[in-house]
């Protein structure tokens, strides 16, 4: 479980899921509760991960191999756990992260062959111990994600795929595949939502399942982030 009396939720998924729509409408919803939420994002999150980033999607580090490319994102894990993450939980807070550890176990481990002994090695020490309370995998067809992530892209004037996106859609379908073998293995944590829904009933599906760990988690009232 999370570290602290806090809620984690994280958010997993294809390209163009809708993850980062659906993280916006629950953090709004939670912050007219009064809840304190921390909206994050992996890679990313702390200004050393938010450097990781940069190198990893731009495809910066691809010629260094899928291993190194894991163990880079370990490094920004780790540093976006220790700084924005932890902490944010030990105060009581709500954290919701637009990919997390389950990303690396299906980019890196299942469509990138390592080994799994070696990517749970590394999961281990990227997360410090800070597991999801809750993994939203937000399931939709690899090619209707990926025309959703293009028309994204062209509406934010950039019709250059990232690292990831501009790969095969047979890859893409397995990660689909993967991510479901996860929610199969771990159904306490792992929930499906299908991700071809409606963009409210998503989200009223989302809420349902975080509504009845508020009371568990402890959660102080106040402003946020």
């Amino acid at each position: 479980m999370a570290a602290g009396s806090g809620l984690f939720v994280t958010f997993e998924g294809g390209e163009g899921a809708g993850k980062s729509t659906q993280i916006r409408l629950l953090a709004e919803r939670l912050r007219a509760l009064g809840l304190p939420v921390t909206v994050t994002r992996e890679p990313g999150g702390s200004p050393a991960a938010e450097a990781l980033r940069h190198v990893l999607l731009s495809g910066a580090a691809e010629r260094f191999g899928v291993r190194m490319e894991a163990v880079l994102f370990a490094a920004a894990r780790n540093d976006h756990v220790r700084t924005l993450v932890r902490p944010a939980l030990q105060k009581g807070g709500i954290v919701l992260c637009d990919r997390f550890m389950d990303s690396s176990r299906v980019y890196q481990g299942a469509t990138g062959n390592l080994e799994p002994d070696f990517v749970a090695r590394l999961e281990r020490v990227a997360v410090d111990g800070v597991v999801p309370d809750l993994t939203v995998i937000l399931d939709l067809p690899a090619e209707t994600g990926l025309a959703r992530a293009r028309q994204r892209a062209g509406a934010q004037g950039n019709d250059q795929p990232d690292r990831f996106e501009k790969e095969e859609r047979a890859t893409h379908e397995k990660r689909r595949e993967a991510f479901l073998a996860i929610a199969a293995a771990e159904p306490d944590r792992c929930k499906v939502v299908d991700g071809a829904a409606a963009q409210d009933l998503i989200a009223a599906r989302i809420f349902a399942l975080v509504e009845p760990l508020l009371a568990n988690a402890k959660l102080p009232t106040g402003r946020s982030r």
